[in-house]
């Protein structure tokens, strides 16, 4: 009888490429360790500011630099404060959990920089063509909504109150 000898297992290991050095051929991208979220603001901000939430170890100097640097954005200032995370809420164990603290960077454009956020859902203007299925459903959902309205002559008794 024969055995069969395997070769020991070879540990899998990431390809690790070599210091990228100035003229080396292959092309490399560089990606940041960090990303921004930008947030709507709640209270009314200035036209030239935008609000950001980023991770806890970013410097105002990593901000300003990400933002001149990836997305070619002239920064002003840069002002920061961390926002405690909620605490009220409460788990299926009647346990208070707490929410992560996060930090909250507020970045003012350079001179003559304005900003506007984006309005992704904008109103439309619908009027519905006459004859239109969309006309006769409008017009089904207002009897409905009449109907459903109570009756003035009632004199504020309820409903399940019959007279």
């Amino acid at each position: 009888m024969c055995s069969q000898q395997t070769a020991p297992a070879m540990p899998v290991t990431r390809l690790l490429y070599p210091l990228y050095q100035l003229g080396n051929p292959q092309l490399r991208i560089f990606r940041p360790n960090w990303f921004l979220t930008l947030v709507r603001p709640g209270k009314e901000q200035p036209p030239d500011t935008a609000q950001f939430r980023i991770p806890m170890e970013m410097t105002k100097c990593d901000v300003k630099n990400y933002l001149e640097k990836i997305y070619n954005v002239p920064v002003g200032a840069v002002r920061t404060r961390i926002q405690f995370g909620s605490n009220k809420k409460r788990n299926h164990l009647s346990q208070k959990v707490k929410q992560p603290d996060y930090k909250v960077a507020y970045v003012q454009l350079a001179q003559g920089q304005t900003f506007t956020f984006p309005d992704i859902f904008p109103e439309k203007d619908r009027t519905a063509a006459e004859g239109s299925v969309e006309e006769m459903q409008e017009k089904f959902l207002e009897d409905e909504k009449q109907k459903q309205k109570p009756d003035p002559r009632r004199g504020g008794v309820t409903e399940w109150f019959g007279l």
